[in-house]
């Protein structure tokens, strides 16, 4: 299975280094970021990723409140 990878992160160092450790996994396909909560709850809708790393502390819309907007049952 390949796997679409989203990065949800409001740190731009936090999200260049997880592109580098999941670009040497064969098994990803395509690697998306998100800056903060809102872009990941539209990109979870849009992209529709197998895998989220998904940041729990963000400004505005946190982690845990993106998980509330997409529902727990339909994460990725």
């Amino acid at each position: 299975m390949r796997l679409k990878v989203l990065i949800a992160d409001d740190e731009p160092l936090a999200r260049e280094g997880l592109k580098l450790l999941m670009r040497g996994e064969p098994r990803v396909d395509s690697i998306c970021e998100a800056r903060n909560g809102r872009e990941a709850v539209t990109a979870i809708r849009e992209q529709q990723p197998n895998l989220v790393l998904l940041d729990v502390q963000m400004p505005r819309l946190d982690g845990f409140a993106v998980v509330e907007a997409i529902g727990a049952d339909r994460m990725p």
